[in-house]
């Protein structure tokens, strides 16, 4: 699990940038360069530039955090290989994709598109070994849906709806709902939307938060999933 930590967090490094800025190649304050060939202390737990100290990425062990959970889930999770691998690969995708998305409020493509068409693949891995391709078709029907009606507030709604990073991420998540049932995708719809409120309500009644400010739904669509899979899988 160590080994993949220096992965995970060079992803947060590079990615969690605002909107049209480059990605990051090295440490903000002094340009040091960051990367798999250099890997500590930058990439290390305490996330730390060696060369002035700067933090660089995500915040000291919250890579390791998330990963510790994200192990929980896969091992208390039952299925096939090929349907743990699948889930595996969205977990390995959902923990820097969780960190970006709190830092800069945005899903990138170099996250999303991997995380749903790898989770698409391994299922259908699953499915040509024993699943059965109704179950596969389920999964990439709800993925398609779910990524479609997410970007269709974006087009109707602009701001006050989804964002195309949240659509994208649907498509991985609903793959993963579909697989377990249709019963499956309402629970995580219901728990995240619950998750989501409820979070807001006490952001508010803390006054962190306004009533035009804008959480970041990635995180709670990844909880979500989480829960509902914990649940029913």
């Amino acid at each position: 699990m160590l080994a993949v930590v220096p992965v995970l967090r060079l992803a947060v490094a590079r990615y969690a940038v605002p909107p049209g800025v480059a990605d990051r190649a090295g440490c903000d304050g002094c340009g040091a360069p960051v990367g798999l060939d250099r890997p500590l202390p930058a990439l290390g737990p305490t996330a730390r530039c060696p060369v002035c100290a700067g933090r660089v990425g995500a915040a000291p062990f919250a890579v390791e955090a998330l990963l510790v959970v994200a192990v929980a889930v896969l091992a208390l999770v039952d299925g096939a290989v090929a349907e743990r691998a699948a889930l595996a690969w969205w977990l390995g995708c959902a923990v820097p994709l969780v960190l970006v998305d709190l830092a800069v409020h945005r899903l990138p493509d170099r996250l999303t598109w991997p995380a749903a068409l790898g989770t698409w693949a391994l299922l259908g891995v699953a499915a040509a070994t024993g699943a059965g391709a109704g179950a596969w078709l389920r999964a990439v029907i709800t993925g398609v849906a779910l990524g479609l009606a997410f970007a269709t507030t974006t087009l109707l709604l602009g701001r006050r709806g989804f964002g195309l990073g949240d659509a994208k991420l649907a498509l991985g998540v609903g793959a993963l709902l579909g697989w377990q049932g249709w019963g499956a995708v309402v629970t995580g719809l219901v728990l995240t939307f619950l998750l989501s409120a409820l979070v807001g309500v006490v952001l508010l009644a803390s006054r962190r938060v306004g009533w035009s400010s804008h959480l970041p739904f990635g995180p709670f669509l990844v909880a979500g999933t989480c829960a509902t899979l914990l649940l029913t899988g």
